[in-house]
C-alpha cells in the first residue's frame, strides 16, 4: 500500500473508531520497526519524523524509506512531520511526500503563532494535505528541547484559534508531559470542555507513561491521535545497551540492528493495540 493521506487517515478512524498512534522515528530502522508493528497489528497509525531529527536524515531519504517500509503492507499508515519548525522544513516535507504536516509555533506569542499555522494550513491545502497546530505547551523534554513550564490549553481561545488558523487537527496541553521524566497527569474535565469548543479532532502529544484507561477515556472526548516517542526509542537504545553491558567488545551491528527492529516493532505493535482496545 502507499503512503495514505493524512485526511483519509483521519475518516478512516473516525469511520471505525480508533485513536492514531504517531510513532517516531529517527533512522531506517525505527522507521522499518514503526511499520511492522502497525501492520503486524493490522491498525492504522502514523510514521512521523520531528524537524530536529530530520538533522540526521532529510525529508526526502526519510520518505523514501518509509514508502518502502509499507509496500507491501495493507494498513494503512501516513507519514507525518511532528514539530515542524520553519517553513523550510514544512515545504521540504511536502515535496518529498509527507502525508501530513504539524507546524509547531505554539513558542511563538499567540498572535505570531497563528500567522505561521495560517500560512502552513494555506500551503498544505493547496496540495490537499493537513495540518497539526498546537495550543499550549508540555512540560517535559522533546528530543534536546527542555521545557519547564506548563501552559494547559484554554478552552476559551480554543474556537477562534482554529477558525483563524485552518488547522485540521489541534494539539493541546492537558497535562500531558514529553518524556518518562514526569508523570501525566491528565485533566479529562479540561478536555471535554474543549472537545465542546473545538471544530476539529484533537491530538495529545507525550503519550508515552499515559494509562490506557485514560486514553480510553480520552477517546470520548474528540481524540484522534496520540504521539509516543520515548516508549519507542526506549526499545532501541536498550537493544544495543544490553549488549554492550554483556559485552564491551560487542560489535555485531547488523545482529543488533535486526534485534533492534523486533524490539522496537513489539512495542509498536502492544501500543497501538492497547488504545484500540476499547
Amino acid at each position: 500500500m502507499k503512503l495514505v493521506n493524512g485526511f483519509d487517515l483521519m475518516e478512516y478512524a473516525k469511520k471505525n473508531n480508533y485513536v492514531l498512534p504517531a510513532f517516531n522515528t529517527t533512522n531506517l530502522e525505527m522507521t522499518y520497526a514503526i511499520a511492522n508493528g502497525l501492520t503486524e497489528a493490522n491498525l492504522p497509525g502514523y510514521i512521523q519524523i520531528s524537524s530536529n531529527n530530520l538533522r540526521l536524515s532529510n525529508p526526502r531519504i526519510i520518505a523514501e524509506i518509509a514508502r518502502d517500509a509499507v509496500k507491501c503492507s495493507e494498513t494503512p499508515i501516513g507519514l507525518h512531520l511532528d514539530h515542524g519548525k520553519s517553513f523550510e522544513d514544512v515545504k521540504a516535507c511536502v515535496e518529498a511526500g509527507f502525508t501530513s504536516i504539524m507546524v509547531d509555533a505554539s513558542h511563538l506569542p499567540y498572535e505570531e503563532n497563528i500567522a505561521e499555522c495560517k500560512r502552513t494550513a494555506d500551503y498544505c491545502h493547496f496540495y490537499g494535505i493537513p495540518v497539526e497546530a498546537e495550543l499550549g505547551a508540555l512540560q517535559g523534554k522533546e528530543e534536546d528541547i527542555v521545557n519547564e513550564a506548563e501552559c494547559k490549553t484554554d478552552p476559551d481561545m480554543v474556537a477562534e484559534f482554529v477558525e483563524r488558523t485552518g488547522c485540521d487537527v489541534l494539539a493541546i496541553s492537558i497535562g500531558n508531559v514529553h518524556g518518562l521524566c514526569l508523570n501525566p497527569q491528565i485533566d479529562i474535565p479540561l478536555l471535554a470542555k474543549i472537545n465542546e469548543v473545538s471544530s476539529v479532532p484533537l491530538v495529545l502529544h507525550g503519550g508515552s507513561g499515559i494509562p490506557k484507561e485514560v486514553i480510553w477515556e480520552c477517546k470520548k472526548y474528540g481524540l484522534i491521535k496520540i504521539n509516543y516517542g520515548s516508549d519507542l526509542r526506549k526499545e532501541f537504545v536498550r537493544t544495543f545497551g544490553e549488549e554492550y553491558e554483556v559485552d564491551h567488545n560487542a560489535h555485531d551491528v547488523i545482529h543488533l540492528s535486526l534485534a533492534a527492529v523486533k524490539n522496537v516493532s513489539e512495542k509498536a505493535k502492544e501500543l497501538v493495540s492497547m488504545i484500540n482496545e476499547k
